[in-house]
């Protein structure tokens, strides 16, 4: 049976130790020009003592859910760097306007904390008298049309959510208390606390895409999941990273399933907004109607993947998905098959390209020469 007491925290660690595995090769085995912008940020240059090491891994902190942060991040906190860093605008020049010795994150953690009571409240009423399993209930099926199973899936899943803004909140409040998780400040000189914040709850609920969902929802582990395998994977890193995810969860094979599903959503989604959004960007209303179209559609593709992640079983899951006909599963294959989008990264390599012919092309004006004459030759 599924249990918290220590899946939780072994998730947490075995963040924090693939990333800083990667971050200290960064830093001591990689060429500086052949790193990311991130990357070079998150380079660990110096080997890690042993009391830095365990501090990063099992501060009291986030010993129990988190959330992740980087190993740089982590030791300017305990070195009391974290808030001198945050002065410097992005033009250079130090922002001595607002500065100050020891922001307070008094504000941000009462708020937090009545985050928690509010999600924690919502969950406990709300999703007890709606819960997720009743969507596979014969009688229920039996006696209720599509659109009302439809509307209660997202009623049941729209209460779900609140349990992990509760964990995640309340573990961003915890950091914050200690003084952990300061980012500088706001245009008003009040200071923020969301570095390591795990959630957007009003851009989860009102996302309008599947990625505008991904990224607000366990911001944390989306940023980890990124920076291991997405970044790295030389082969479709979208599904090596929906993979990745599907196996850190652990073994249910709900988890896999919900997985598999998200990488046919992202392809649709992304097939979606790179052939359709342009049409309907022309005016204000137009603008407005597709992002209610869209944030319908993404609401609903989200219940749909989800279900086997709480369900957890291969029965009770397959069960749902054939009562809905698997009708999102082929909506997700034929949209990938009529619109095609090319990968990001494919598009970014002849982007690349095209600019150094433009470059080229430029200097061969500027001051030809012969082999600018064979350069443009070959091209």
């Amino acid at each position: 049976m599924y249990s918290a007491d220590f899946t939780g925290p072994m998730m947490v660690i075995t963040q924090k130790i693939t990333c800083l595995a990667f971050e200290i090769h960064d830093g001591l085995m990689k060429r500086e020009e052949h790193l990311k912008p991130s990357q070079k940020y998150l380079a660990v240059r110096k080997m890690p003592s042993l009391l830095a090491y365990l501090s990063y891994n099992c501060n009291f902190m986030g010993i129990l859910a988190g959330p992740t942060c980087s190993y740089n991040d982590y030791i300017a906190f305990i070195e009391g760097r974290c808030y001198e860093l945050r002065h410097v605008e992005s033009n250079g020049k130090e922002n001595c306007k607002f500065k100050q010795s020891d922001p307070s994150p008094k504000r941000d953690v009462i708020q937090k904390v009545f985050t928690c009571a509010l999600s924690l409240l919502v969950y406990l009423v709300i999703y007890t008298a709606c819960p997720t399993d009743r969507v596979i209930d014969d009688s229920f099926m039996a006696s209720n049309p599509f659109y009302i199973q439809v509307l209660y899936l997202y009623i049941s899943m729209l209460a779900l959510r609140p349990k992990y803004y509760f964990v995640w909140t309340l573990a961003d409040a915890i950091n914050n208390a200690a003084g952990f998780g300061f980012n500088g400040y706001n245009t008003d000189g009040t200071p923020k606390w969301d570095r390591i914040s795990n959630l957007k709850i009003m851009d989860i609920e009102f996302a309008t895409s599947f990625k505008m969902f991904l990224d607000n929802w366990n911001i944390q582990t989306a940023l980890w999941l990124k920076r291991v395998c997405y970044e790295r994977c030389p082969y479709n890193p979208t599904a090596a990273t929906f993979l990745l995810s599907a196996m850190w969860h652990g073994v249910y094979p709900g988890y896999y399933l919900t997985f598999v599903t998200g990488i046919g959503m992202t392809m649709a989604a992304r097939a979606v907004r790179h052939n359709v959004r342009q049409y309907f960007l022309g005016s204000a209303t137009h603008k407005l109607i597709y992002d209610v179209i869209t944030w319908a559609s993404t609401q609903i593709a989200i219940c749909y993947t989800v279900v086997p992640f709480v369900l957890l079983a291969v029965g009770p899951s397959l069960k749902f998905y054939s009562s809905w006909y698997c009708c999102m599963h082929l909506i997700c294959l034929l949209l990938v098959l009529v619109l095609p989008v090319k990968s990001r990264r494919s598009h970014a390599k002849q982007q690349q390209h095209q600019s150094s012919i433009q470059t080229s092309e430029h200097n061969c004006l500027s001051s030809p020469d012969n082999n600018c004459n064979e350069k443009q030759k070959a091209t």
